[in-house]
């Protein structure tokens, strides 16, 4: 096997064929759209996913050709205990909306939580904020550079000795959301 122009990272099961191409194409569109008004200054775009970490590791790697390096802007929130709703989301989004400076749109996907009554019943609030949430069409993770990250965190720079105890998982999940965008670098592709 030619190793040559790839890099060892994690397999992925694909979506691709549940999704609406001409939906996903529309919304690659969109987003590149808003990342150029993003350059020119005029907007702020931000990506929004929930993760999970737990003390478990998973590590399903082949070698894959290699991407491109690029920053995407963080705002980490961070929570103990049970599973996300609705309830930390919207308080997520209201500490974020406080701390923009201008318009600012969110791209994040469709789970239950983001189309939840409650979730939704926020976003005219927010709107008036400056913060303006854009869904992605269902099936299409690649367009929400978040993902990545997760992807980037879980199975490249958390080390094993991270999964020895939970002290040792948070320890080094800070490191790494403090250290993001000088010492941890996103790749994509």
């Amino acid at each position: 096997m030619i190793k040559k122009k790839r890099t060892w990272k994690r397999i992925r099961k694909s979506l691709r064929g549940k999704r609406d191409d001409e939906k996903f194409e529309k919304a690659q569109e969109k987003i590149a759209d808003l990342e150029k008004r993003q350059e020119n200054g005029e907007i702020d775009v931000r990506y929004f996913d929930e993760s999970d970490f737990c003390p478990t590791p998973c590590v399903p790697y082949a070698w894959q050709p290699k991407g491109e390096y690029i920053e995407v802007p963080f705002t980490p929130f961070i929570f103990e205990g049970g599973g996300t709703d609705a309830d930390l989301v919207i308080a997520c989004f209201d500490s974020f909306s406080e701390s923009i400076s201008q318009k600012t749109f969110v791209i994040m996907d469709n789970s239950s939580v983001h189309k939840s009554k409650k979730f939704l019943s926020c976003l005219p609030e927010w709107h008036k904020k400056g913060l303006n949430i854009k869904f992605l069409p269902t099936y299409s993770p690649e367009l929400n550079l978040i993902e990545i990250l997760w992807r980037k965190i879980k199975y490249e720079w958390l080390p094993f000795s991270a999964y020895i105890s939970f002290s040792k998982l948070e320890e080094h999940l800070d490191n790494i959301l403090l250290n993001l965008g000088s010492q941890y670098t996103v790749e994509f592709s």
